[in-house]
């Protein structure tokens, strides 16, 4: 019995990929808001609601010249803090799995805390800019609260979607003997 129970405080667990994939899904969320709603929807850029914001950011109208390209700016800031996640995400991820690294792509797992990042990304986003500070909605104009508490229920949806796809798996152990008849390239 002691020897089983000192075989197990020396054995290291394996090194979780919650963090990694938490962060991707973070900064990938943000593109998927970025690209879509900025950029091919056109609903909304970062500062499209200042003229009734909560914290008296000047109002920068997406309909002028001058206002969109200020606004494109700090679209671009924004899309530089994504690319930063998605880096930061990738480097924890690589630094973590250091075997088996093709097979980390198909782990539920990882999937699962993608899908709990970009939910996260969704909640902090939808509170913090669109109902704290107010500097953009959704989509703008007479129903624009139904939209950013859709946007809020689909990041609820995504954290429960990716917790319930992560829980239901074995954690992926990069360390972990290849399963019998898979090659490795």
């Amino acid at each position: 019995m002691a020897t089983t129970t000192n075989q197990a405080r020396t054995t290291p667990a394996p090194r979780s990929i919650r963090l990694p994939g938490i962060v991707l899904g973070v900064g990938l969320g943000g593109f998927v808001d970025g690209i879509l709603l900025h950029q091919l929807l056109q609903w909304h850029h970062m500062l499209t609601s200042t003229d009734h914001d909560h914290i008296g950011v000047k109002y920068y109208s997406p309909h002028t010249v001058s206002g969109l390209r200020m606004n494109t700016v700090w679209d671009g800031v924004f899309h530089a803090l994504c690319w930063v996640a998605v880096i930061l995400g990738l480097g924890l991820l690589y630094s973590r799995v250091t075997h088996r690294r093709r097979q980390v792509w198909a782990s539920r797992t990882l999937w699962g805390w993608m899908l709990v990042g970009w939910g996260l990304f969704n909640i902090v986003e939808g509170l913090l800019d669109h109902q704290i500070l107010g500097i953009h909605h959704v989509h703008g104009g007479p129903h624009q609260v139904w939209w950013d508490m859709g946007f809020l229920l689909v990041g609820l949806l995504l954290i429960v979607g990716g917790h319930l796809l992560q829980r239901g798996c074995r954690p992926f152990d990069p360390d972990a003997p290849e399963p019998a008849g898979r090659r490795t390239r």
